[in-house]
């Protein structure tokens, strides 16, 4: 089971928890939303519970609870900047369908 950052998405994760001041690292989950039933959700942790797992990687510290695990497990996270836009992208080999405007996926 793995979770990996790229080098640009540990360094974005570094300077955003850098600027808040605090956290352990980010939590990285899925929720049910959007046109294909499932989508990402990053947020600054502060505290692990006892299902999550830990993945650690260039520095940054990713926590994924149980349920999300078996959605995320193997997937790739950048960060990629495309003119004005910017944002984390995720390549994870679960994801069988995405929607059009790739803010969710489906198994």
């Amino acid at each position: 089971m793995a979770i990996i950052l790229t080098d640009r998405a540990a360094g974005r994760v570094v300077d955003f928890l850098t600027n808040r001041g605090s956290g352990i690292g980010i939590r990285l989950s899925v929720q049910t939303t959007g046109c294909s039933g499932l989508g990402y959700n990053i947020e600054f942790v502060d505290n692990t519970n006892d299902d999550d797992t830990v993945f650690e990687g260039n520095g940054v510290k990713v926590i994924v609870d149980a349920k999300s695990l078996i959605y995320l497990d193997g997937t790739q996270v950048d960060y990629v900047k495309e003119g004005l836009n910017e944002g984390f992208e995720f390549n994870n080999p679960n994801a069988k369908a995405e929607c059009g405007c790739g803010e969710s996926f489906t198994v």
